[in-house]
């Protein structure tokens, strides 16, 4: 964004400046971003006006007063002094006052247990400066900002974690592992929650090969903290996936095995998904029958994700070969599973598919929930066939069946487009023992302060 201001050249002026915040007035961490650049440019100065918009902005909901209140206060003073900086001594005086008014529960929990507290009280509040800089993606800023007052305040494990995934944040690897060898030389021991965010930032940023070198360092050098996860080898299997090279990522698998390391549905969600989204379907295959073989079985809810993500790209063809190695293989099918399938095909317009299906579930005896009505009733209208969605919810009237009221909602918006109110009024009284009155004029109130803050935005 900096570097496309620079290339405008636009005189910069006050009434300009607090023009741009007031259109950015709901994208707080942009505007403060355009507010910070604007502050070095060395033909502008800010003025009062432009200070108290930010302000304004950064303490417009109680939520953006608790994260950018320092933030606040700094403006404040700035503004007051008519000055550029900050100097140390007031920016630790502040962050002292911060401290003693809002962070005293860890005094008072400290005084409560007799605990000693080793750390400065204000490397708390700092920590909390330097994250609403981070998120803004002031991360250069709040690096320097910490060199400056290091002299003054010891870092904690905290005020690493939180530069180190500020320049994740910004998709910045190196300085972010310059951040983490700094902290392993004061003594902090990262956390395997820190490395798989490394990991998974070098990966989304082309660099594969330093991503395997981290889960190297991490298997031979690493804590009982720090360990690869599942999750570790997951990220670094799609990352392989991703750059078509299939040989690495089954040598990942086979160490993730050999570690002992439990997959859970996660894990082979995100496997799964990051290989057909790559296109390497028979890879997905592989990966399942790999895990087969080594006493880890793929269970049916394994298989619905993988059923899930093969419906989610429309792909029938294989999403129907792998139902029937489901059943080839002696997995009995879920509701879920044929909810999946239901829905793939109204996706694809094959209303046929899905009453082959809705009858598959009859033949194989497995009993439809209120999530098959709502998918098979949703996809009857999709396709113009109202009628049978009307059949369909006599029988769930018929059956006493409580339906969700945002989908209660939708089929009496639908109803009432096709100008059928004996359904409308069966449905409505059906719903009237779930829902009562005072309920539905709440959500219809919040539904319409949800549309009317959307369009001022």
């Amino acid at each position: 964004m900096e570097e496309a201001l620079h290339k405008l050249g636009v005189e910069l002026t006050t009434p300009l400046v607090v023009d741009v915040l007031q259109r950015l007035h709901f994208e707080e961490k942009l505007a403060f971003r355009f507010f910070n650049w604007v502050g070095h440019q060395e033909s502008y100065s800010h003025k009062p006006e432009s200070y108290n918009k930010m302000i304004d902005i950064l303490s417009s909901t109680k939520y953006k007063v608790k994260q950018f209140r320092i933030i606040c206060d700094l403006l404040d003073y700035m503004k007051r002094s008519d000055r550029k900086s900050v100097p140390i001594e007031v920016l630790l005086s502040i962050l002292r006052k911060y401290t003693e008014k809002h962070l005293t529960h860890l005094q008072k929990f400290a005084r409560k247990k007799k605990i000693r507290v080793k750390t400065q009280p204000e490397i708390n509040a700092f920590n909390l400066l330097l994250d609403a800089l981070c998120k803004c993606c002031l991360v250069e800023e709040g690096e320097m900002m910490l060199n400056r007052v290091k002299s003054k305040i010891k870092p904690n494990a905290d005020t690493y974690n939180i530069l180190f995934f500020g320049w994740c944040r910004v998709r910045n690897p190196r300085r972010g592992m310059s951040v983490l060898e700094e902290m392993i030389g004061k003594g902090h021991a990262p956390d395997y929650f820190t490395y798989n965010t490394a990991i998974d930032t070098f990966c989304k940023a082309g660099m594969v090969a330093e991503a395997a070198e981290l889960l190297e360092f991490m298997k031979k050098k690493g804590s009982t903290l720090s360990s690869p996860t599942a999750k570790t080898y997951a990220i670094m299997m799609v990352a392989f996936v991703q750059n078509n090279k299939m040989e690495e990522c089954f040598k990942v698998l086979a160490d993730m095995i050999n570690s002992g390391c439990l997959p859970d549905v996660s894990t082979y969600k995100e496997v799964i998904d990051g290989m057909c989204s790559a296109g390497q379907i028979e890879a997905a295959y592989k990966f399942l029958a790999e895990m087969g073989r080594t006493s880890y079985p793929p269970d049916i809810v394994t298989y619905n994700c993988f059923l899930k993500v093969l419906c989610d790209n429309k792909n029938n063809v294989e999403a129907l070969s792998l139902y029937k190695k489901m059943i080839e293989g002696g997995c009995v099918p879920s509701v879920q599973t044929y909810n999946i399938l239901i829905e793939m095909f109204f996706r694809m317009g094959d209303s046929d598919g899905a009453f082959e299906t809705w009858d598959e579930m009859e033949r194989r005896g497995c009993a439809r929930d209120t999530e098959t009505y709502c998918v098979m009733i949703e996809g009857l209208f999709g396709c113009n066939s109202a009628k049978d969605a009307s059949v369909l919810l006599e029988e769930v009237i018929n059956r006493r069946m409580k339906l969700p009221y945002k989908k209660f909602d939708s089929f009496l918006m639908q109803l009432s487009q096709v100008g059928d109110l004996r359904s409308i009024h069966r449905l409505s009284e059906h719903m009237r023992g779930f829902y009562n009155p005072a309920m539905a004029r709440r959500f219809a109130v919040n539904q319409k302060r949800r549309s009317k803050g959307l369009r001022d935005k």
